[in-house]
């Protein structure tokens, strides 16, 4: 594999790395990530280096040549709500806040993807490297795409990565069409009458209703994933009343997560879902409303930006994977794949590495020089080719 990342230059995204894992934030709070990000970047003076995009991104425009493509590429600022179990000098000093799905790694290699396309000769056009915020709770991207000053920025091609423990290290995990599954969060809330415990007659209780939403409910799911018809609901949290024993409930909530392939089987199953609660609501005399949060787009790559990620990991020597199946979680990306031509890839970070969102997990370093690599490639490949690629692209668009 060409070594494009001087050992020097991985050292310092290392620690780099390791200072935003120390330092976590969550979601829509990124304030000192975004900061530390913003000064990273000025050294490489970006034509354009905007901050507070969507809430707390930032986006920096490397100006290669007055004509060509612009390409973005993207990683994400945010943490999660999880304590780190780790012991390792730089885990998490913020009680019950991690990186526990890589993001401090995703962020380090666009950092070093700064470095390679700064001052390439073999670029023309733009690039774009944004880092979004928010992604975990699938509100960032939408927050980008609709902030103003994103109006003057609107890429010919985004690309993203993700690491994916239980994959060879290294390896490049790749598939046309759906790459991750559109997810969305439903809350379902009841409100009936509290009454004495000795008397529940007196009052409304929403139990028997709660039991009955379970049941009709969870049977809608198809849990073949070969099945383009795949369809997944997740009970996440069930609250009813408060723990006072002398009291009837009269209200409850109801949390689940919707997982499908596409779109449209995502709102045949919502649709499907509101029905059946509303005539369980009717039945027990239930006051009833509900709302959704947490969406994420399902990330549709299209053939072309698919195929230009092949070709730079075959330049690379990288091993490729084909994923015969969406994976099922669902990532925020799917937004600009949604509005522009693009794709996200995997990146393999050991078969038998922590999974996503473990206590234990943490980013595997030697994942950096890899992506920045394939960043790189990439845009290299798009600026090369973009004649050739530009009526497909715009077909891509149009469709």
């Amino acid at each position: 594999m060409n070594k494009l990342v001087t050992d020097p230059q991985l050292l310092k995204l290392i620690i780099f790395r390791k200072h935003l894992h120390a330092s976590p934030e969550l979601s829509g709070h990124e304030v000192a990530t975004a900061a530390l990000v913003k000064e990273a970047l000025a050294p490489y003076q970006p034509a354009t280096l905007l901050d507070g995009l969507g809430g707390t991104g930032i986006l920096a425009e490397l100006k290669h040549s007055e004509e060509g493509p612009s390409v973005m590429f993207r990683a994400e600022l945010d943490a999660l709500p999880i304590q780190e179990i780790n012991d390792f000098d730089y885990r998490s000093t913020v009680d019950g806040v991690s990186h526990k799905c890589g993001h401090d790694g995703h962020m380090a290699i666009l950092l070093g993807l700064a470095e390679g396309l700064k001052n390439n000769p073999k670029l023309r056009g733009s690039s774009y490297l944004l880092f979004q915020p928010a992604e975990e709770i699938g509100t960032g991207a939408h927050a980008v795409l609709k902030d103003s000053k994103m109006q003057n920025f609107r890429p010919d091609m985004a690309f993203a990565l993700h690491n994916l423990p239980g994959y060879p290290l290294g390896a490049v995990i790749v598939r046309k069409g759906s790459f991750t599954a559109s997810v969305k969060s439903l809350v379902l809330e009841f409100e009936g009458k509290t009454s004495h415990a000795a008397e529940p007659e007196k009052g409304i209780n929403p139990a028997r209703a709660i039991s009955e939403i379970i049941q009709q409910v969870l049977p809608l799911s198809n849990s073949d994933t070969q099945d383009e018809e795949f369809a997944l609901i997740t009970p996440v949290s069930i609250r009813m009343g408060e723990i006072a024993y002398g009291v009837s409930a009269g209200d409850a909530e109801i949390h689940l997560t919707l997982r499908a392939w596409s779109p449209e089987v995502m709102q045949n199953l919502g649709e499907q879902i509101i029905k059946i609660v509303q005539n369980i609501a009717r039945q027990h005399q239930l006051s009833f409303s509900h709302s959704w949060t947490n969406e994420f787009r399902a990330n549709f790559n299209d053939e072309i930006s698919v195929e230009l990620i092949e070709e730079a990991a075959r330049r690379l020597e990288l091993d490729l994977i084909h994923l015969d199946r969406p994976i099922k979680w669902g990532e925020d990306f799917g937004a600009f794949t949604q509005s522009f031509p693009g794709a996200m890839f995997g990146l393999g970070s050991g078969i038998e590495h922590p999974a996503l969102h473990n206590p234990d997990y943490d980013f595997p370093d030697s994942l950096i020089p890899i992506g920045v690599q394939m960043f790189q490639t990439i845009a290299e490949l798009v600026s090369d080719r973009f004649e050739q690629l530009k009526p497909d692209i715009h077909k891509t668009i149009n469709n």
